[in-house]
């Protein structure tokens, strides 16, 4: 059973342009710890604080695996420390969807 993360944020609109960079970021790191990235959704028209990220996985045990190599991997931790430290994320928030 393929399973989805998919992860709403809420960002900060004057920071757009660096939540594509984190964003971008993950598009290397994201297939390296074991994920298959679907994609990064950044608001185009309307509400311009809201963007998604969705990351499929064969199982929750997949996605477990794969939380701890990110964990242990020195980009990821970069990249999350960028996010935190520069305030790019206000709030997130994770669902898990079966695939159909």
């Amino acid at each position: 059973m393929t399973m989805t993360c998919f992860i709403r944020y809420q960002i900060d609109p004057a920071a757009r342009d660096r939540f594509r960079t984190y964003a971008e970021n993950w598009g290397r790191i994201i297939p390296r710890c074991g994920g298959r990235l679907v994609g990064y959704y950044l608001p185009h028209e309307g509400t311009n604080d809201i963007a998604y990220g969705l990351i499929s996985f064969d199982s929750l045990a997949a996605y477990e695996a794969y939380r701890a190599r990110l964990k242990e991997d020195p980009e990821a931790r970069e990249n999350f420390a960028m996010a935190q430290n520069e305030r790019l994320i206000l709030r997130e928030e994770r669902s898990f969807l079966e695939a159909l």
